[in-house]
């Protein structure tokens, strides 16, 4: 690099603006690669460290964003220029979880922006072990900004909907069809479900009625009888079964995450995507009561990410719809106006140093 430093938007305390600080270029040890970020999205997760009091493993002053793309500018030669993702969960590859197929839960794991700093800075250094190569192809379609959301918005439903055993024919109940809704939705969709999403915002299930999804049902203010009966007529004007539903909570809310166990029926899976840090009350044996199943899932193993990105290059899922790009010098009015639910679409920032 001719440019000698690099930038980063530190987190320092809970609450606060981000400070942009100025670093040395980090050394390489054997097995990293330092990334040039071309984008990094805004993810609840790091709203939750930022503004929830979730705790990051490594401590204050801390550099966030796991959700990043961009061009390899230093590490070994076969690594070089090339665009990538980078996953947003690095596992070591070599423990017992690993090898019995859950690298996305490795306990040995580093997640950009919470193990080490992550990507709302000009570069980032990472293990490039796991990193995803960007075909060419894909970038006639879609600019590197814009995919740096694959690494968690999409792999993450990807992944879940792959967990939940989704087959054709299935009835699919998204609960919450926001940054990482709109993504499980239209995946549901392509695996041959169909597909009612529920939201409590007009303009994100009219943007998901666009897409293909097959009913929407807005929420808002319902009682949850309300919701069961509207759902269960939905689900006999779409000729779907009314057994098996697989339901997805991707809102992070208490409101959906009841909701969503309350939809739960005779052989039911529901699956927990999104994150709260409130408490529910359920009644555990409806989980005995209907057969049913109750999943969780922790971002997306590695080892999926050509998948989706297949599924990307080959138009069958579309994103640059539902993604909004910002300087990154944005970063505390974006972040403020996320919380403050201002944003329909996914957030990504653009470094815009002048380096």
């Amino acid at each position: 690099m001719s440019n000698q430093k690099i930038y980063k938007w530190q987190m320092t305390a809970l609450n606060t603006e981000f400070t942009l600080v100025e670093e040395a270029v980090p050394e390489l040890k054997a097995g990293e690669a330092l990334i040039k970020v071309a984008g990094c999205g805004v993810c609840h997760t790091d709203i939750s460290f930022w503004h929830a009091g979730v705790q990051t493993k490594h401590p204050l002053p801390l550099t966030l964003g796991h959700e990043i793309s961009g061009t390899v500018v230093a590490g070994p030669a076969e690594w070089l220029n090339k665009n990538v993702i980078i996953p947003a969960v690095l596992p070591c590859g070599e423990c017992e979880l690993c090898k019995k197929g859950r690298s996305n839960i490795c306990r040995n794991q580093l997640m950009p922006g919470n193990d080490f700093d992550g990507g709302f800075a000009s570069h980032i250094k990472v293990p490039y072990k796991y990193l995803c190569p960007v075909p060419d192809a894909v970038l006639q379609k879609y600019t590197l900004q814009q995919l740096s959301i694959i690494a968690d918005a999409v792999s993450t439903p990807y992944q879940v909907m792959k967990k939940a055993e989704i087959e054709p024919g299935d009835l699919a109940i998204v609960i919450g069809v926001g940054g990482v809704g709109i993504y499980g939705a239209q995946i549901a969709k392509i695996f041959g479900a169909k597909v009612i999403a529920l939201d409590v915002n007009d303009e994100k299930l009219a943007i998901a009625k666009q897409n293909g999804i097959d009913a929407t049902l807005n929420i808002r203010g319902l009682d949850i009888k309300e919701i069961k009966d509207k759902v269960k007529a939905i689900v006999k004007e779409l000729k779907a079964s009314p057994f098996c539903w697989k339901i997805f909570e991707m809102s992070g809310t208490k409101a959906g995450q009841e909701t969503a166990f309350n939809l739960i029926t005779f052989a039911s899976t529901l699956s927990v995507v999104g994150f709260t840090m409130d408490k529910v009350e359920v009644r555990l044996s409806n989980l005995m009561a209907f057969d049913a199943k109750l999943i969780g899932t922790w971002g997306c193993k590695p080892e999926l990410y050509p998948e989706v990105v297949a599924l990307v290059a080959d138009d069958k899922l579309h994103i640059d719809e539902f993604v909004q790009t910002f300087p990154m010098s944005q970063i505390n009015d974006v972040f403020k106006n996320t919380l403050e639910h201002k944003y329909v679409k996914r957030s990504v920032l653009v470094p815009d140093f002048n380096n």
